[in-house]
């Protein structure tokens, strides 16, 4: 049995990876896939690729691009959700901000640098014509960080998936301000540059079973509830997600990588393009 350690985000996207390892679907290709939950998200899970902690992550485009851009020695192997992920841009529940509009020169909590959190507020800032050399941040590492953040003042405004913020929204905790989608397919699954050289048949197995369940997800009978049960979620708001979200077999396009590129250097967050062969399997 081979064992491969497998990173994501605790988020309702990533659900098709728990049922497959639940029904044995990698053992059975003689894989013991060991999935770890990283809360922090894409920042933290950067590190964990480039340190060899982690063979396969599921992760932001935009987060490992600068990522590979810096250094870290894995590779995109395929685009996981082909659609974009929509951030929504809260503020604390009692915050005098009411407006996107508001939030030019206030200070914007992201989880980690090089996180999604962190790289969308530019995306929000160039989106808003805002001076993006002006922004602001404060690390408060995951969710709960970011309740803390802006419930105290210690931030001004935060950037997470509009879905999973949603119970948040709906207590009272936060107010939604606005959202802002990005410009790319949102997730992919991304794997060491040493474990795709060792392991080639292995990756291979592990994305033919994924693609298996990823392409008959949406037909599982009662999947909405499925997840509206075990991610806490209303039933409608997991319906409406469901709608707007679509998951991909095939690997991420060239033209989609130029232009994650492109606004990644336009930003400053990378000071160099690279190859399309040096990112993508």
């Amino acid at each position: 049995m081979k064992t491969v350690k497998i990173i994501g985000v605790p988020e309702h996207f990533n659900l098709p990876w728990h049922l497959a390892i639940e029904e044995n679907a990698f053992k059975d290709r003689g894989i013991n896939l060991e999935w770890t939950d990283i809360p922090e998200g894409t920042g933290r899970m950067c590190q964990l690729l480039a340190d060899n902690e982690a063979d396969i992550a599921i992760i932001l485009t935009e987060g490992l691009v600068k990522s590979i851009t810096a250094g870290t020695k894995a590779k995109i192997v395929q685009e996981y959700i082909a659609t974009p992920l929509l951030w929504g841009i809260h503020v604390g529940a009692n915050s005098e901000y009411q407006t996107i509009e508001d939030l030019i020169n206030t200070k914007a909590a992201i989880s980690r640098f090089g996180s999604g959190s962190h790289l969308m507020a530019y995306v929000n800032a160039q989106n808003e014509g805002w001076d993006t050399s002006k922004l602001q941040f404060e690390v408060i590492n995951n969710l709960d960080g970011a309740v803390e953040g802006l419930t105290k003042g210690t931030a001004d405004y935060f950037m997470w998936e509009h879905f999973t913020t949603k119970p948040l929204v709906d207590n009272g905790t936060f107010r939604r301000v606005a959202d802002c989608p990005t410009p790319w397919p949102c997730f992919v699954i991304a794997a060491t540059d040493s474990f795709i050289t060792e392991n080639s048949g292995t990756l291979q197995h592990i994305l033919e079973v994924i693609n298996m369940y990823t392409e008959e997800f949406k037909t599982i009978p009662s999947i909405d509830r499925t997840l509206a049960n075990r991610y806490e979620q209303k039933l409608d708001d997991i319906q409406e997600w469901l709608s707007k979200t679509r998951w991909s077999q095939s690997q991420l396009n060239t033209k989609t990588l130029e232009k994650v590129q492109d606004t990644l250097l336009s930003l400053d967050l990378i000071d160099k393009k690279l190859d399309s062969s040096t990112i993508l399997l």
